[in-house]
């Protein structure tokens, strides 16, 4: 983050401003016995583990290891009880080859999705941070039948999993051990220049989510609307050849009648700032012109319907949307691709309550004319989208995704891995839900039905902000419907679940390499 910007005045906090280690890659085809560093990672499937009736390994690349080790690898796998289920992982140190330990990571019964690739690379990260190695190389036991393609996914999973694993946001801490770890080599996926631009397409993409988490992991404190579009202000900046900002203050937002987003900023000491990035290729024609539209609440207390139980003191995730879009932006800043201009959307703003605020039974007019009675406070980052998407559709473009931390009842409904998307355009699915089978983020396609739209109506305005409160993700995305143009395909996507790991009490950066994906399937690249 941008702390030179991003200051803070409340509780005197301000985030230290710690450098990332940078991890070199390399895509080497050597003999793995031979490899000379800290941790020789071997990432093995419960079938790899297979023995002889002599209780040898089948597997060759165990077996030759085992072999140069006399046998002891066996030995002491055996008494570790170790089988390779995913989960299980150990790391030894024996003498005979170059490497000073070899680990070996459980895959489970086979290993051939992202998420299988992208877990051995996290742990990877966990077994060099607990060695506090420097070096690392990576190897399949069984890579022979994975396809040329599938070796370019396959090494940039891993890698994007490695940086994601040693990442860890200790901006708030008064005292941080920074990871050793320095280069990580793929062995026996292949080389040449394919592999090496795919390895460099996840470091760019990995240090955008990267960004994106600690813009959730930031407390609304240091994060106010005014500090994101300073975030937002110098990633264009950053990457000015191909990124452009304009930041709308709420005088600007009057002009353009932006009453529902305005209505929700109302109460805040806070003043609202309304962003927009625009990323144009450095040359050549524009065949799709796209727009990410992000919620924005840097923090939502629920105003007058003031949120009860245990969820207001994590609500600086309300802005996990926009820090999906952000984060996008950067990776699109870095990965330069052309034939698609995309347009950055956020809605900046915090829900607060005061003298100032929005009441319930309000009545509120968006920037397309229609009027909002609003039957709860809380259901308020819906009222901020409303005026987003007008917006963006007023840029011409073709298609639209919005992401949102936007209900509770989607996380009911889908649990918290799993993100909920809603859309009446089959083809914008499909596109969408290819994109996430490449970055192996999880989606599920929930229905639009129209017919729950009568418990929207009001009686003294076009509409309810709320429903009946049964499926309420769905009337949730059937009130962000009534502010887009019909000749857009558009998407909206629910991401209140995976944009926070309650376990680890950390954000994911959920959202964002799939946005990547999409845009690039939509470019010419």
């Amino acid at each position: 983050m941008a702390h030179t910007v991003a200051r803070a005045t409340l509780g005197l906090t301000q985030p230290a401003n710690i450098e990332h280690p940078k991890i070199s890659f390399a895509a080497k085809e050597i003999d793995l016995v031979e490899w000379k560093g800290d941790i020789l990672a071997v990432g093995v499937t419960e079938k790899d583990m297979t023995k002889d009736e002599n209780s040898k390994f089948q597997n060759s690349v165990l077996k030759k290891i085992d072999g140069l080790l006399g046998g002891l690898l066996a030995e002491v796998l055996y008494e570790e009880n170790f089988t390779g289920k995913v989960g299980q992982s150990t790391v030894l140190r024996l003498s005979g080859l170059g490497s000073k330990r070899v680990g070996l990571i459980g895959l489970g019964k086979s290993a051939s999705t992202p998420a299988a690739f992208s877990g051995l690379g996290e742990a990877v990260a966990a077994a060099a941070k607990t060695a506090q190695a420097n070096s690392v190389a990576v190897v399949l036991a069984s890579s022979e039948g994975i396809s040329n393609e599938s070796k370019l996914s396959t090494a940039s999973t891993i890698a994007s999993g490695t940086v994601l694993g040693i990442h860890e946001d200790n901006r708030y801490k008064s005292e941080s051990k920074k990871p050793q770890l320095k280069s990580v080599d793929i062995l026996g996926l292949g080389t040449g220049p394919e592999l090496e631009k795919k390895l460099k397409y996840a470091e760019d993409v990995s240090s955008a989510i990267i960004f994106g988490r600690e813009l959730v992991n930031s407390p609304a404190n240091v994060l106010t609307p005014a500090a994101l579009a300073a975030e937002a202000s110098r990633i264009a900046s950053l990457y000015s050849d191909v990124l452009s900002a304009n930041i709308l203050t709420a005088e600007q937002c009057k002009e353009l009648k932006m009453g529902s987003y305005l209505g929700v900023a109302a109460a805040s000491a806070n003043p609202p700032y309304f962003i927009h990035l625009c990323y144009k290729p450095p040359s050549g024609p524009i065949n799709a012109k796209l727009a990410l539209v992000g919620k924005g609440l840097t923090f939502d207390s629920g105003g007058y319907n003031i949120k009860t139980g245990s969820s207001i003191e994590i609500m600086k995730i309300d802005m996990g949307g926009s820090a999906a879009v952000l984060g996008a932006a950067k990776a699109l800043g870095q990965i330069k691709p052309s034939g698609v201009e995309v347009h950055f959307i956020v809605a900046s703003c915090e829900n607060m309550i005061s003298g100032t605020g929005m009441r319930p039974g309000d009545i509120i007019t968006a920037s397309n004319g229609k009027t909002i009675e609003v039957d709860n406070t809380d259901a308020e980052g819906r009222l901020t989208l409303a005026d987003a998407l007008v917006y963006a559709c007023n840029q011409g473009v073709d298609k639209i995704i919005d992401l949102a931390t936007l209900t509770g009842a989607c996380v009911v409904a889908l649990g918290p891995s799993i993100a909920g998307v809603f859309t009446p355009s089959d083809d914008l699915a499909k596109e969408v839900l290819e994109a996430s089978d490449v970055s192996g983020e999880k989606f599920w396609r929930l229905p639009l039905e129209e017919s729950y739209w009568e418990s929207m109506k009001s009686g003294v305005a076009d509409m309810l902000n709320t429903g009946s409160g049964q499926g309420g993700a769905i009337t949730a995305a059937l009130f962000l419907k009534q502010f887009v143009d019909e000749k857009v395909q558009w998407m909206h996507i629910d991401l209140a679940g995976p944009v926070w790991n309650e376990k680890k009490h950390v954000a994911t950066g959920f959202g964002i390499s799939t946005l990547v994906e999409w845009v690039l399937k939509n470019s010419s690249k």
